[in-house]
């Protein structure tokens, strides 16, 4: 196990499944669903439940390790590994793909929120549309 994963699971108990969690998220290049990331485990012929994958993802959520990103009114939950980088994401929903931004759109309103006496501490915007593949399909 290398320096930076023991990091992040110092305090946690060790154990094959969380493992198997954080290292699909460590390899992964978008969010996951939790169905996502239990496919991937089966890939490497590990058997685990759906709602095991849930619990430890609700525990690296509560330890700051895993982002949960609600999308669609909370309808949709992925996740990704906390890299305590600022995003946002873009939803298609024709096929559900989620595009992640490239800039906050958010940056020219916080300053003048602030100036209203009220401290931001916190953000989430959720953008919905039609992603190009989609839109080329119609």
């Amino acid at each position: 196990m290398n320096n930076k994963r023991e990091k992040l699971l110092e305090g946690i108990k060790k154990t094959k499944t969380r493992e198997a969690v954080l290292s699909v998220l460590e390899h992964a290049e978008k969010p996951l669903s939790a169905m996502d990331i239990c496919m991937e485990i089966e890939k490497t012929g590990e058997n685990i439940w759906l709602s095991t994958v849930y619990r430890i993802l609700e525990l690296f959520i509560k330890k700051d390790i895993v982002n949960k990103i609600s999308v669609m009114n909370n309808e949709m939950a992925v996740y990704e590994l906390n890299r305590f980088i600022h995003k946002h994401y873009a939803v298609c929903m024709d096929c559900h793909k989620i595009i992640p931004m490239n800039n906050c759109p958010m940056e020219k309103f916080v300053p003048k929120i602030e100036d209203n006496e009220f401290h931001v501490i916190g953000h989430n915007v959720e953008v919905y549309g039609i992603c190009r593949d989609c839109y080329r399909k119609k």
